[in-house]
């Protein structure tokens, strides 16, 4: 199934990127959520219109982007969660929970979708370090430091 692709998706492109995936991936996750339109030629011509928006943006973003990282990286994350005996927590931390503690620690407001955590959720105590996404050229890293909670 060809896509014209309306979002970035991660491993697959970027806004009015023209791709072909498999038929379930596009008709059951791309199409719904917005991030691919089905390809024709007339959605071909909106493609153009797609990457100038995409360019210019970009110029600006880049720059902004490469701010956000600065910010990021003097930011100190602490995150109190319950935890046991041996440092293993109650429950997980997610991207949200990072992002929600990025921000009450003065940083700047992610998405949760660009946050990438080393697995899919962070289940011990420690300094965990936490990959954001902020550009297609600029990446991010954060040192989120889970404690235990007293």
């Amino acid at each position: 199934m060809k896509l014209i692709l309306t979002q970035e998706v991660t491993g697959l492109g970027g806004p009015g990127d023209i791709v072909e995936v498999k038929d379930g991936y596009g008709r059951n996750f791309l199409v719904p959520r917005g991030l691919g339109i089905k390809w024709t030629r007339g959605a071909e011509k909106q493609v153009a219109q797609i990457r100038r928006g995409r360019e210019v943006r970009e110029i600006a973003d880049r720059g902004q982007a490469q701010e956000v990282a600065a910010q990021l990286a003097a930011l100190k994350v602490l995150m109190p969660s319950r935890a046991g005996q041996g440092g293993r927590l109650f429950g997980s931390v997610t991207a949200a929970d990072v992002v929600d503690a990025v921000k009450a620690a003065g940083g700047p407001a992610l998405d949760k979708r660009r946050v990438e955590l080393p697995a899919a959720h962070i289940k011990t105590v420690g300094v965990h370090t936490v990959a954001v996404r902020l550009h297609p050229e600029v990446q991010a890293s954060i040192d989120v430091e889970v404690t235990a909670e007293a």
